[in-house]
């Protein structure tokens, strides 16, 4: 997490230098893990997309954009999905999340991203770390998504070029585990949704993190919805099952400040461990519901 919040990856914004040094060494980490490549003999899955109009100026601002951005050009941008697969014993999959993009360089400051998402990143290592030696029923497919931050671009590529989503169990999305200074909560956001996953969610326990459910149900006024708030949107949108963990928005969030100085450590291994107790368990109950 230090290395991919680090000034060297220059805040990994979508389509640059410091994006591809992300990418190069997740992959790397993938290697050393022994995750088997995703596809045509690699982890990479590279990808070229077209920004029109307002997507265009949010991701690429020009200035005077006209109306209706007029006066803004479409423009194809590369970017890249970064997948390992753990193979289990069925033909069901579960796909587990984290986008490894951020805000880059903005009027000379790097936006680091420790919590939002390198956070999520480097827990994608320690879980397949986990389950390398101890598969489960499912199959496991690890992604470092690319483009969240500007419409989760990269997991809607992954989505519409993968063969199987009918077997698809469940999608696990970490976006922001590691940044919960004064109350050490983290939130399971999607059983208002699939309230069955409840009955497991609730044997996994945690003396040093406070569990919670919510933001997903749209008559809660009093919480903000995550349901479209992060990459498990689009698996939402395609109607298949989704849990996202992570925590309330902080006073670091899309600030210079993300920093992994200001990460609370000793919450963030607890809630990866939380995330690594609930995978276990969402498996069995995933596997005695078929």
């Amino acid at each position: 997490m230090k290395i991919l919040a680090s000034d060297s990856m220059e805040g990994r914004a979508f389509s640059t230098k410091g994006s591809v040094k992300a990418q190069e060494f997740i992959e790397k980490k993938f290697t050393e893990i022994g995750l088997q490549k995703y596809k045509n003999g690699s982890y990479i899955e590279a990808f070229d997309y077209t920004f029109k109009g307002k997507k265009r100026q949010e991701a690429f601002p020009v200035e005077n954009p006209g109306i209706n951005f007029s006066n803004v050009k479409d423009t194809i941008a590369s970017g890249a999905n970064v997948i390992g697969v753990l193979k289990g014993n069925s033909n069901k999959t579960i796909v587990i999340t984290a986008h490894y993009d951020h805000l880059g360089i903005r009027e000379n400051v790097i936006f680091n991203g420790a919590d939002d998402n390198a956070s999520g990143v480097a827990a994608l290592f320690t879980i397949a770390e986990y389950f390398k030696n101890k598969p489960l029923k499912h199959n496991l497919i690890f992604a470092a998504v690319d483009g969240e931050e500007i419409g989760s671009v990269g997991t809607e590529v992954f989505l519409k070029n993968y063969s199987d989503t009918k077997n698809i169990a469940l999608n696990i999305n970490m976006d922001m585990i590691s940044h919960s200074d004064y109350y050490p909560e983290l939130y399971i956001c999607g059983t208002y949704h699939h309230p069955d996953f409840k009955k497991p969610l609730k044997k996994v326990t945690s003396n040093e993190v406070t569990i919670l459910f919510g933001h997903d149900d749209p008559e809660k006024i009093e919480q903000s919805d995550w349901t479209l708030s992060s990459d498990h949107r689009v698996f939402y949108k395609e109607k298949i099952p989704f849990l996202y963990f992570g925590v309330e928005d902080h006073k670091d969030y899309h600030r210079p400040t993300d920093k992994y100085a200001t990460i609370n450590k000793k919450f963030y291994i607890e809630s990866v461990k939380v995330i690594i107790k609930s995978i276990e368990r969402l498996d069995e109950f995933l596997n005695e519901k078929k």
